[in-house]
């Protein structure tokens, strides 16, 4: 998957999934909105070179000089290419997310130290807001809706009520583990229940292909399967990583990155205390050390 380019699919008029194959460790989509004048664009890529692809592809697209680049989260998959636009754009996110951001720095990098990073740098945003703001991108309504904590503790969604076109972040990725190591199993199911309520028809991901509505469904039937393994295991007192080697993935066998099991079950566990505080901090390090002795070597990243 290291050189199989990213594809464009317009999934509205002037609106564009940007969406790299195969959807696993660091290989996110992200969004192409086109407006008078450039674009606002959903997120960006981990390493110099894929965020310069996207580059290519947004000025292509959308050659004014205008740009806004919107971070749904903080993790650097979908934010450490936002250096490549450049001093002139306007970056916006969550403002916890630039939070996190900042405290996290490039951490991802040291997950994966093979990984030809290049020139990656924290930008942080330009613009934060709380709650929900609203982008008048020449008559077209591009709405910023903070739901969640969900995959982290400040997910933002990306939602086009004219054209039902709604941008995920990682809450939702189809054919993919979901991931909320860093989030909460409870607040990506409430956060899954008020996006149905938008009734979108285009559902582009933060990472694999794209989809509908169904995608909700799928990704709530993991977390479902998660918090019953999680009870399960806890019962029999068993640690996550004896739980996820000893459970059957069943319908999930399929999905990418089936490690994340490990991640999610620790955040499980630690719901498991009604009084914990939601997408309160974990050894993120210390787990990924686990969720790699559970898939036997270092995950594949091919960013």
């Amino acid at each position: 998957m290291a050189d199989a380019l990213p594809r464009l699919a317009e999934v509205a008029d002037g609106v564009h999934a940007y969406l790299q194959p195969d959807g696993g460790w660091c290989l996110n989509n992200a969004g192409v909105i086109r407006v008078d004048g450039g674009a606002v664009v959903v997120d960006t890529a981990a390493t110099e070179r894929r965020a310069l692809r996207l580059k290519e592809s947004v000025d292509a697209l959308a050659p004014g000089p205008r740009r806004t680049v919107v971070n749904t989260h903080f993790h650097g998959d979908h934010t450490f290419g936002n250096k490549v636009f450049g001093p002139g754009a306007t970056v916006i996110s969550h403002a916890h997310t630039r939070t996190d951001m900042a405290a996290t720095g490039l951490a991802l990098t040291g997950l994966w130290p093979d990984v030809e990073w290049g020139d990656v740098e924290v930008v942080l945003p330009d613009l934060t807001y709380s709650g929900s703001l609203t982008l008048h991108a020449d008559g077209r309504r591009v709405e910023l809706l903070h739901l969640g904590p969900a995959h982290t503790r400040s997910d933002t969604v990306v939602w086009l009520p004219e054209e039902r076109v709604l941008f995920t972040g990682d809450i939702v990725m189809p054919g993919c583990t979901p991931f909320v190591l860093m989030g909460t199993v409870r607040g990506s199911l409430d956060t899954l229940e008020r996006l149905r309520r938008l009734r979108p028809v285009t559902v582009v991901g933060g990472h694999g292909p794209l989809a509908g509505p169904e995608a909700f469904d799928a990704t709530e039937e993991y977390l479902r399967w998660l918090q019953k393994v999680a009870a399960e295991g806890a019962d029999r007192g068993l640690t996550p990583l004896e739980t996820a080697r000893t459970c059957d993935l069943g319908p999930f066998a399929g999905l990418l990155d089936s490690e994340r099991l490990v991640g999610n079950l620790h955040r499980a566990w630690q719901e498991r205390d009604e009084d914990a505080e939601p997408a309160g901090p974990l050894d993120v390090a210390g787990v990924f050390g686990e969720m790699v002795t559970y898939h036997g070597r270092l995950p594949a990243c091919h960013a």
